[in-house]
């Protein structure tokens, strides 16, 4: 067996691993990398491999950064299974559409510049047609039910607790020559414990080869109730002032979290009188995916949806989600205090750029960052806080207040990546630590070897293979 690392290797983007074994190909993730434009383009239109030849394509879950790059998988030649839990394909069928839809938009707005260049046009990485294309080869299935993938490989989806339908994959071989079956395990995006919502992590009791991720191999995550406290303040402390809460946020699991923890402080009578609004299409559209898929959520969480007022724990009286583009347009010139969540949700794109336009120079007002920023974001410059940042070409000066809330990541951290690993009664051979910037990876890396005991531990390089 062969493993080539193609993407998220000392990096936490571009999931993309894969596995060579009894003459069959299997892709596990296909995610686009996001980072710079000219280098992010030129990672994701090619691919160090043929998609032609790839047999299946097993996706751990629906973020863009595993599986947005399954478009141009098909449209260069793919055409075998893409296996995934149910929700995860119901995510994709929006998620993968919405990409294409960027992808074109971005291309036109570098064509603008190229053409004042004299320079030639450029096509998008792949279209909505694209997308909508590949979604046809999409196949999902159940948690815990064995699948036959291939000859002699089986594979077996458990909660991975990251997401709706996210999945740590398991794949059971059986050798050609003979040999005893053997078993490898790849976590994709581990969840947290005690996260509203979904269900923990499932731990997994056997393998011989592990790829694991390491997000937050280095750090430690402040209680979740800790935030969920922070951000009622946050709110209370605005509308006294008069002004308007901006939250960038991720259209998919941020923003249903905070909606569902909205939920919560306004039915116990917590939050203040002024509406709320969900802006994006997007956030909309994933919204409705977790609504018709309950059977994901944990228990509390199936309790709290059949105690709501409303039967919908991702509603109440005073939240409004908007589609239309002239409703949000709207919202820039309203008056008094509200909340307003949009993405993208390190404010690179979007209409989130246009409430932060419009609101960030307003003493009164106070941008709510949730999430982790990449370096060189909008986002991060608010988080360095930034006395003045760049939007759509013009400088503004930040005069908002920046709050910054750090417990609402849907991935373990380190101390619960650890706990994870110790549920294995036939420990893996060989550990790859995949999925995590250098430092979060070195650092956990040391962790499974001082404190675990394990001696093969892995951090491979971009495109390395491996014969295990």
């Amino acid at each position: 067996m062969k493993i080539t690392f193609n993407g998220a290797v000392q990096t936490v983007t571009g999931s993309q691993h894969l596995i060579t074994v009894n003459g069959q190909k299997i892709l596990l993730d296909c995610g686009l990398y996001q980072g710079k434009r000219d280098e992010a383009r030129k990672r994701n239109w090619e691919f160090h491999f043929s998609p032609v030849e790839i047999d299946a394509l097993v996706l751990s879950h629906a973020h863009i950064d595993h599986s947005g790059n399954i478009p141009n998988l098909v449209r260069r030649g793919f055409r075998g299974k893409i296996v995934c839990t149910t929700a995860t394909q119901d995510l994709c069928n929006a998620m993968l559409l919405d990409s294409g839809h960027i992808q074109e938009m971005d291309v036109a707005y570098v064509n603008r510049k190229r053409a004042e260049l004299g320079q030639p046009p450029v096509e998008p990485i792949y279209t909505q047609e694209d997308a909508a294309k590949s979604l046809k080869y999409f196949q999902g299935i159940a948690y815990d039910e064995p699948y036959l993938l291939g000859p002699g490989v089986t594979l077996t989806l458990y909660d991975a607790g990251h997401l709706l339908g996210s999945a740590i994959v398991v794949l059971d071989f059986a050798e050609g020559d003979g040999r005893p079956s053997r078993r490898l395990v790849f976590t994709g995006d581990l969840g947290r414990t005690g996260v509203p919502i979904l269900r923990e992590p499932t731990t997994v009791e056997e393998a011989d080869i592990l790829l694991i991720e390491s997000t937050y191999g280095s750090r430690l995550h402040p209680p979740i109730e800790d935030s969920a406290r922070e951000l009622e303040k946050a709110i209370r402390r605005t509308y006294e002032r008069g002004g308007k809460v901006i939250i960038p946020a991720f259209a998919v699991e941020r923003t249903q979290l905070l909606v569902y923890l909205l939920n919560n402080i306004y039915n116990r009578g917590g939050l203040p009188d002024l509406p709320v609004f969900v802006d994006s299409p997007l956030a909309v559209n994933v919204t409705e995916v977790f609504r018709r898929n309950p059977d994901y959520f944990d228990q509390r969480t199936r309790d709290l949806l059949r105690q709501d007022p409303e039967g919908d724990i991702f509603s109440f009286k005073k939240l409004i989600y908007v589609r239309d583009v002239e409703e949000s347009k709207a919202l820039n010139s309203r008056q008094g205090p509200c909340v307003i969540i949009s993405a993208s949700g390190m404010a690179e794109a979007g209409r989130i750029q246009h409430h932060l336009k419009n609101n960030i120079g307003d003493p009164r007002n106070t941008v709510l960052i949730v999430g982790w920023q990449a370096p060189n974001t909008l986002g991060r410059r608010l988080v360095e806080g930034q006395p003045v940042v760049r939007i759509f070409g013009m400088e503004y000066q930040v005069e908002a207040e920046v709050v910054t809330l750090n417990g609402f990541s849907g991935h373990a951290d380190q101390m619960g990546l650890l706990q994870w690993m110790k549920a294995f009664r036939k420990r893996p051979e060989k550990i790859f630590v995949v999925h995590g910037d250098p430092e979060a990876a070195q650092v956990f890396a040391a962790k499974l070897q001082e404190d675990l005991g394990y001696r093969q531990v892995i951090i491979p390089s971009l495109y390395q293979t491996y014969e295990v």
